[in-house]
């Protein structure tokens, strides 16, 4: 009798710790962090196919997209997809894109984007755009920028910002 009693009670305690584990990380996966797998070649230098990153949700309830974020969006021709892309224009901005780099007009002012912080100097654009972002959009730009998507993503889909990167291990980093 006494066995039995031991073993619905082992049975009993590790059901509360398997659901209180439960409640704790379900929350957090789906509310908070959200891991993201990158595909293709369209970040690399910095990013590369099949990089493990957590997405930090949380953020951007708080404080707005900033240039140079990585975020991960719905793509929005298909919101079943999400892409990662840096944030290169904000919204209300004119972007204006040529052989020679990007350029930023925001109310009478223009300058030219200085991406040697994350790009290597010889990164080449190929082609030619001018955009004018509405006032919820923003510009995004992959680091390969030979081949690369480049569009406006609404604020509504994106779903959050790179935080780690962790695997592989060799490559683990915040941002």
């Amino acid at each position: 009798m006494s066995t039995i009693r031991n073993t619905l009670f082992f049975i009993w305690e590790v059901s509360k710790i398997v659901i209180i584990a439960l409640l704790i990380v379900i929350p957090i996966r789906y509310f908070v962090f959200q891991p993201f797998f990158v595909k293709g070649q369209s970040m690399e230098p910095n990013f590369h196919n099949n990089d493990y990153l957590i997405i930090d949700e949380l953020s951007y309830r708080f404080t707005e997209p900033e240039r140079g974020d990585v975020i991960v969006f719905r793509y929005p021709n298909n919101p079943s997809q999400r892409y990662i892309k840096r944030i290169i224009g904000l919204p209300g901005e004119i972007i204006e894109i040529d052989n020679k780099g990007v350029k930023i007009f925001d109310d009478s002012q223009y300058w030219a984007l200085d991406e040697t912080v994350y790009l290597p100097e010889d990164s080449i654009i190929k082609g030619s755009l001018k955009i004018n972002l509405d006032n919820n959009e923003y510009f995004v730009l992959g680091d390969n920028r030979a081949a690369t998507w480049r569009g406006t993503v609404p604020e509504k889909n994106i779903v959050g910002k790179v935080l780690v990167r962790v695997l592989p291990f060799a490559a683990f980093a915040s941002y």
